[in-house]
């Protein structure tokens, strides 16, 4: 289920992490060749994804919040 990003935040490693509409969280790496997100790695581009909806597997689970 597409949910937006709200927010992020970093994890314990420093790692980035989406905040979603839905109440889940979503790591957002960066870790070329299996992940292509450079928009993570500056705040800019972190902000231009506010909003940008992400497929939230927790969601398709019927998973409670984070």
């Amino acid at each position: 289920m597409l949910q937006p990003i709200t927010g992020y935040h970093t994890d314990e490693e420093g790692h980035w992490v989406a905040e979603l509409a839905c109440g889940h969280k979503q790591h957002v790496r960066h870790n070329p060749p299996l992940e292509e997100r450079p928009w993570v790695t500056t705040a800019a581009g972190r902000a231009s994804m506010l909003g940008h909806q992400l497929n939230c597997k927790k969601c398709d689970e019927n998973a409670p919040p984070d």
